[in-house]
């Protein structure tokens, strides 16, 4: 695949043969943006008012205070707590606003970097949509993924059918290849649950216990994103 400023990106997502390709791309945006908040912009106006409004889930507000400093993570709850006491918070005791309270639910179901990872994946995504529709290199490259994990394996198969995605002719296709790789791995790990509960069984003294010694954190981290 040649390489422009767009495709850079992502050939050095799929080039290492490791894990989910999708997962790395959000775990490169979750840093990126991690150390952006507590760093350059910091004392950006424009993504402060964001920050203030939609605050961090716990994963941000713990991964902001592993990569930034104490001061950029104080002065971002400085601003983000005031909001909260004057737009959700009565001044003194009153019956409940509905209106208040469900935006309050909002609030706490939001996250600035998670909406900028969502926003960015679906970027990145069109240009893995557009080189695998070229075919070549790149459609290789995917094939050649270890797998696609369960949660990943959603948003592609979705986005691909979407305006931005794959072209219609080539949908099945791709759909077939995304499914190969996310069906053969959960296979995968479907037969290690199996062997390490066999294990357990009197009769498998003296077996080998394979590749099913790790399957319970494999299984985990395959359908949460998450090791245990």
């Amino acid at each position: 695949m040649k390489e422009t400023i767009v495709t850079i990106p992502i050939n050095d997502l799929f080039a290492p043969k490791d894990g989910c390709p999708l997962c790395r791309m959000e775990r490169m945006l979750e840093d990126q943006y991690c150390e952006f908040v507590t760093g350059d912009a910091m004392m950006e106006p424009s993504v402060r008012v964001e920050t203030n409004k939609t605050g961090f889930c716990h994963r941000h507000f713990s991964k902001m205070t592993r990569v930034g400093q104490k001061l950029p993570n104080a002065l971002i709850l400085e601003t983000h707590l005031l909001e909260i006491m004057e737009k959700y918070l009565p001044q003194k005791a009153a019956k409940p606003d509905k209106k208040q309270l469900d935006a309050l639910d909002e609030m706490l179901g939001s996250c600035y970097v998670c909406n900028r990872i969502e926003r960015d994946m679906h970027h990145l995504m069109a240009t893995v949509f557009a080189e695998w529709a070229k075919g070549g290199e790149f459609r290789q490259t995917y094939r050649d993924q270890p797998f696609i994990c369960l949660n990943h394996y959603r948003l592609i198969m979705t986005a691909a059918s979407q305006k931005g995605g794959i072209p219609s002719k080539q949908l099945p296709e791709f759909h077939a290849d995304t499914l190969e790789l996310t069906r053969k791995h959960l296979e995968g790990l479907k037969a290690d649950i199996d062997h390490f509960v066999t294990m357990f069984d009197y009769r498998s003294k003296g077996k080998e216990w394979g590749t099913s010694v790790d399957s319970i954190e494999r299984s985990i981290e395959y359908l949460t994103k998450e090791k245990p």
